[in-house]
């Protein structure tokens, strides 16, 4: 056969070139969304939530969430109907329904006040309040018949307290309190009329209580109290005249009685009607016929007031538990719901406030227990066919995840905690193995067989609902992208994420679906008491030459507390199934990690974890990790950036802690330079370096004249990014004269600026990747009023002179 003629020869290799090009694009076409690629929302841990069940319109939950996104959820399915991400300089204080059509939201410590419409989520008006002091505010929608023909909405803020029509955000009337310093902590409605009681504390001992008339804002009545101690500022009004205060100390309560324009109170100890009472305590947010609950360390009591004389405890539950809110059944009856942990399930518990003996429902629900404790419960009731009331509640998790509890099962979850990742990487799926076992055989034969039956059922229009999404599930399983082996072009991975709450997740990279998951036992904050912190997540281990026999694995390092002094955590992971190998806690803290190239005989990573004293302490913890080190110890550099001091230094090793001459793994640190910029011209805003085990694909360049450029490839390279002073807020808080932009690229070893280039005209927010020999960033230019890119190209300066490129799009 004759060989190919060289046009033909040339063509193909066009044509191939042009293919492996296009496999590294970033958009697809029209047709290919949800086929080539996916994405999914998430709304983060919830706060607060509101209920609409009207027989008109779908029936949704309304949530508030702590990474400041208001959203619409399905309550049949949990969809996501609406959802608005809120900038972080204008944190929502609290939200409401209004009118069964308006959500209202109170944003900016009260000075800002929206309405949104409820099957959509268009903004329907805002409107700014004039606040005296940025204290907390407090949300509160009239309910009664006589007064919610006007639809007001109260908002109040410091001494400040506002009616608002929740039509058109128009202000009907405003009060302001004359008491100096006065802190409002509590608005409670009359039942039977149009009375407002607004309770406050000045200072930190004065009790006010004013009686407010809805329509017109005048005072009808004031009383006016100082207490004895302190008061730390929860309050809670447990029946129409009588409210209980937690004291400055945390350890005993103010029954305080306000009759006309007299107060009364009395003061009891916890420790006299709370049995093993230690520590301090918090009031929770339940109010309803003289009942309420108390929260320990260890127990959530619930309390009946006995006029002035007292509190009695009428049922104690161990932690962890919570307890919601009353919610109104009849005019006559209100319940409340607790969930406790038993075992590996969790009971959900409804109560009558009337009659705390009386159990309207006590139901076990088996949950995943990778989703640590309960921490929020949110009630709501139903009417059923035979016209009894049913039950549901929305529970928040310890993972930041949500259920939706309804007659003793999950009708759906939502792994909300992967709104707030603070870490990611990839890792290699298993090789796919030749041999099969005989089970394994079996198995697919029978999954083959029972697959074409479903089909067959689909094909004929005989398949059910449950029967049509196993097939649906089926095709995305049997897809090429979404195997659980590698292909071989590397594409298909996991994504292994770490979330703020201390769970790891593993998703897919075909359709994004999760793999596993895992709450880390040594980084749960119940566990600790305190939530984990400065959490990052790193390869540990691959097994190249093992890789048929043992998994790959992950580290997580952080801190056991919000402290930077906090000690450290270190957790090892498989990176297939999840499951935690080993942990241990450090006696030092965490201020720096820092992954070397090195590993030891079992192919684990060295790492470096640098403590608030600058000493470095070398893991994992063997003799055959040591001796790697040291042989290459002189080569070891490292660098830390003080965005607080503006200054970036770098260091080098030495053999022993100055402190601790004992402890082999532990070295100090010597410093070698530092760059202290000008805090009134410069500010650090982002600093990058390249990935230690960031694979090169050639060292080279050819360019047209067939001259060869040899890449700069150190992987001591820094990228800084620096703002001026007036640009180093949000976009838009400084004028284009005076913002600017300097890049830095910077030696580690020895400090010397390599490149320097100023962007007149631009400000953050500032993202950069550093690979190879180049850097790419992104900020802001005032001037054009568009996001910029910037490239820059290294090359080696003997060879070559520098090359600089810059691509705006």
């Amino acid at each position: 056969m004759a060989p190919p003629p060289r046009r033909l020869l040339l063509v193909l290799l066009g044509f191939l070139a042009a293919a492996s090009l296009a496999t590294l694009a970033a958009a697809v076409y029209e047709d290919q969304v949800g086929l080539a690629d996916w994405h999914q929302k998430y709304i983060g841990k919830v706060k607060q939530a509101v209920y609409h069940t009207q027989k008109s319109g779908r029936r949704r939950v309304v949530v508030l969430t702590e990474e400041n996104v208001i959203a619409s959820l399905d309550l049949r399915s949990g969809d996501i109907f609406w959802r608005h991400v809120i900038e972080k300089n204008n944190p929502i204080d609290q939200l409401s329904l209004s009118a069964g059509k308006y959500v209202v939201t109170l944003s900016s410590g009260g000075s800002i006040l929206r309405a949104w419409n409820l099957p959509d989520g268009q903004m329907i008006w805002e409107t700014n309040i004039q606040t005296s002091t940025s204290s907390k505010s407090l949300l509160h929608v009239l309910s009664n018949s006589k007064v919610v023909k006007d639809n007001l909405v109260l908002v109040l803020a410091g001494q400040w307290i506002y009616a608002v029509s929740s039509i058109d955000g128009v202000i009907s009337w405003g009060k302001e309190f004359t008491l100096d310093g006065l802190e409002i902590k509590q608005v409670v409605q009359s039942p039977e009329n149009d009375i407002v009681y607004v309770v406050g504390i000045a200072g930190s001992s004065k009790l006010a209580v004013y009686q407010l008339n809805a329509k017109t804002g005048e005072i009808v009545k004031d009383a006016q109290e100082s207490l004895p101690d302190g008061l730390c500022g929860e309050i809670l009004l447990g029946s129409s005249n009588v409210l209980v205060a937690l004291d400055e100390t945390r350890s005993a309560l103010f029954i305080v009685e306000f009759k006309g324009e007299s107060i009364s109170y009395n003061k009891v100890q916890i420790s006299e009607f709370v049995q093993d009472f230690s520590g301090t305590v918090k009031l929770l947010p339940l109010m309803s016929n003289g009942i309420i609950a108390l929260q320990s360390s260890s127990t959530v009591s619930l309390l009946k007031l006995k006029g002035m004389d007292g509190l009695e405890v009428i049922h104690s539950f161990d932690q962890p538990a919570s307890v919601s809110d009353a919610l109104t059944i009849t005019e006559k009856y209100e319940a409340f719901a607790v969930v406790q942990h038993v075992g590996s399930q969790i009971e959900f518990i409804v109560k009558v406030t009337s009659d705390l003996t009386n159990e309207i429902i006590r139901e076990k629900v088996d949950i995943d227990q990778h989703r640590g404790s309960v921490h929020k419960v949110f009630l709501n009731n139903y009417v059923r066919t035979d016209k009894s009331h049913g039950f549901r509640a929305l529970v928040v998790m310890e993972d930041h995840s949500i259920l939706l509890i309804q007659q003793g099962a999950v009708v759906w979850s939502r792994e909300d905690g992967l709104a707030s990742i603070v870490d990611v990487m990839a890792s290699e799926l298993p090789v796919e193995k030749d041999g099969v076992s005989v089970a394994d055989v079996e198995h697919n034969l029978f999954e083959w067989l029972k697959g074409h039956v479903l089909k067959l059922k689909g094909t004929l229009m005989l398949a059910s609902v449950d029967e049509l999404a196993a097939i649906q599930a089926l095709r995305v399983r049997s897809s090429e992208k979404n195997k659980m082996t590698r292909d071989h072009n590397g594409f298909r991975k996991l994504l292994i994420v770490l979330t703020k709450a201390g769970k790891v997740v593993a998703l897919h990279t075909g359709d994004g679906r999760i793999i596993w998951s895992n709450l880390l036992p040594s980084l749960r904050a119940s566990k600790s008491g305190e939530m984990p912190s400065a959490l990052r997540i790193y390869q540990w281990q691959v097994p190249h030459h093992r890789v048929m026999r043992e998994n790959p694995s992950i580290l997580v390092v952080g801190r056991s507390g919000a402290s930077s002094v906090a000690p450290g955590v270190l957790c090892v992971l498989d990176s297939y199934s999840g499951e935690e190998l080993n942990s241990r806690s450090f006696d030092h803290s965490v201020a720096q990690i820092i992954p070397l190239t090195l590993k030891d005989s079992s192919e684990q990573r060295l790492h470096l974890i640098v403590d608030s004293n600058s000493n470095a302490h070398l893991y994992p913890r063997s003799l055959d990790a040591l001796n790697s080190f040291i042989s290459e110890m002189s080569n070891q550099y490292f660098y830390s950036v003080d965005i607080q001091k503006n200054a970036i230094r770098g260091y080098s090793l030495q053999k022993s802690c100055d402190f601790n001459s004992d402890d082999t793994y532990c070295f100090s640190t010597k410093l070698l330079w530092s760059i202290i910029f000008p805090s009134d011209a410069e500010r650090i805003s982002v600093s990058e370096a390249r990935k230690m085990n960031e694979v090169v694909h050639t060292q080279a360049k050819i360019i047209a004249d067939q001259d060869v450029m040899y890449k700069y490839l150190s992987k001591n390279l820094i990228f800084v990014a620096t703002v001026s002073p007036n640009a180093a807020g949000e976009i838009g808080s400084a004028a284009p004269e005076e913002a600017s932009l300097v890049a830095y690229l910077i030696d580690a070893v020895s400090g010397r600026i390599l490149h320097r280039v100023t962007h007149h005209g631009a400000q953050g927010p500032v993202h950069a990747v550093v690979s190879e020999n180049w850097v790419v960033y992104h900020y802001f230019n005032l001037r054009a009023h568009r996001f910029e890119i910037a490239v820059i190209e290294i090359y080696d300066q003997s060879r070559a002179v520098w090359l600089v490129h810059i691509v705006m799009i």
